[in-house]
């Protein structure tokens, strides 16, 4: 059986990398319940073995090939082989990383990998754990800083705690906003700063909107710095951000889910200039260094501020008197209990590439954007949003024919707003690709090509610019 299963994956990995394989066969959802109806269900009666081997491949059939290199709709794509082989190694040994003596090998490295990520921040000391996902690191980060400025938040709760407030730019992820409402600080206790033309946070806006909030009564705790936005992949102004909490003893917390991994980049890690000033930062290995979902990663210079706001002391775990060093157990430092092991691929990965794979890597993420950027803007009906790139995101309205001779201001904005979602609706239905829209603020509906996928090449690219194209002039 496992052996079967391994042709059926390693046939799947192939269909991934072939360029003349669909990207998604798409079927909307009543229509796919109907398709899988003879294999969906559960009941009470098993299935043997070769009616299991059935149900995989029917299920990857109808799975969206995020590794293939047409396949531009997120931060995270790719498949990676050693990735995968990690992934594989995981599930076989199937260990909890709560404590040393159930996960040894995984634990120190897991201490190794996070050694590193902080060298490269410029912390000498500090702490980190992984995370499961992006929106749970950056929780992470607001956690810290209640912990910090707020400590009795812990045993008494946010009663008698004033209130605090945290800053993040309009153009952050929504994952600020959720940890504030979870920590009882409160969806309206975050104050959203003003962003320039570009998408970067105003640093003036910052200034004015924390001295309000003091005159007010507020206590602030966190500014939240953004390592390349979702959208537009920008950066924030990291060294003035890190003065304004400085003057005013804030904790800096850096989202680097997508960006941080520039530090890994000779060419890029100025990006990212005065990181090393932060408290706290997220990074995510599984959107730019393309390791398999999930695998993120929360740091901090604060060596045990992560136990102090997290441990509950669980007797049935947390032994102090074990006959090993317990300070390796690293369950009593997170908000969860059990934790899956999310650091074996990324260290497999590591020693097969080695800083300087990923920093080859990472440079043909932004040659390849910057191939992209420059196919867009001297190609007639494509206007990008920004024409100079900081991360491999590269944005773009598509303009019909009949609007070939208007500029973008000049189009009737609800109508500009449908055109993404049509081209993308035919691009589903014909499964050749698949790319990312949305709105932005006032701005209407308009393309975001991410590049992270080591496999694409500037035939992707030429082919994802024609097919816009061909489905679009005649919109």
């Amino acid at each position: 059986f496992l052996i079967e299963m391994t042709h059926i994956l390693t046939d799947y990995i192939l269909k991934e990398n072939d360029r003349a394989s669909k990207v998604l066969d798409f079927h909307h959802p009543h229509q796919l319940r109907e398709m899988m109806d003879h294999c969906l269900d559960i009941d009470e009666n098993p299935r043997d073995l070769e009616q299991i081997l059935s149900d995989c491949k029917e299920t990857l059939k109808y799975c969206v090939k995020t590794g293939h290199p047409r396949f531009f709709n997120q931060l995270s794509t790719g498949l990676d082989i050693i990735g995968v082989t990690g992934e594989w190694l995981t599930a076989v040994s199937n260990t909890n990383m709560f404590t040393y003596e159930v996960a040894p090998v995984f634990t120190l490295m897991e201490e190794v990998i996070l050694r590193r990520m902080r060298d490269l921040i410029g912390w000498q000391d500090g702490d980190g754990i992984m995370a499961p996902g992006g929106a749970i690191s950056n929780f992470y980060g607001v956690l810290l800083a209640r912990q910090k400025y707020l400590p009795q938040a812990r045993l008494n709760g946010m009663f008698g705690c004033g209130e605090p407030v945290i800053f993040t730019s309009k153009q952050s992820h929504y994952s600020i906003k959720r940890a504030a409402i979870l920590l009882g600080i409160g969806a309206n206790n975050v104050i959203y700063v003003d962003c320039d033309h570009r998408g970067k946070m105003m640093v003036k806006d910052l200034e004015e909107k924390i001295a309000s909030s003091k005159r007010n009564g507020k206590l602030p705790i966190l500014v939240n710095c953004m390592a390349g936005t979702t959208v537009l992949g920008v950066y924030d102004p990291l060294e003035e951000i890190a003065d304004v909490c400085k003057r005013n003893s804030i904790w800096l917390h850096v989202d680097g889910a997508w960006g941080g991994s520039v530090l890994l980049s000779r060419d890029h890690r100025h990006l990212l200039n005065g990181v090393e000033r932060a408290d706290s930062m997220t990074w995510n290995p599984h959107k730019m260094m393309g390791v398999p979902l999930q695998c993120s990663v929360i740091l901090t210079k604060h060596k045990k501020l992560l136990a102090e706001a997290n441990q509950s002391n669980a007797d049935y775990l947390f032994q102090k008197d074990k006959n090993y060093d317990v300070t390796y157990d690293t369950g009593d430092k997170t908000i969860q209990c059990g934790r899956h092991n999310d650091i074996f691929k990324l260290w497999l990965m590591w020693r097969a590439k080695g800083d300087q794979g990923f920093e080859e890597q990472i440079s043909k993420n932004f040659e390849l954007a910057q191939y992209t950027l420059e196919k867009v803007q001297n190609r007639d009906g494509f206007h990008v949003i920004l024409d100079k790139l900081e991360a491999p995101n590269v944005c773009f309205w598509y303009l019909p024919l009949k609007w070939r001779q208007q500029s973008p201001s000049d189009i009737n904005a609800k109508e500009l707003n449908k055109i993404a979602p049509q081209i993308k609706a035919q691009m589903m239905e014909s499964g050749t690709m698949l790319v990312q829209y949305q709105p932005l603020g006032d701005l209407p509906n308009f393309f975001r090509v991410a590049i992270s996928n080591p496999v694409i090449t500037t035939r992707d690219i030429d082919f994802m610019i024609d097919e816009i194209d061909c489905i679009g002039r005649d919109l």
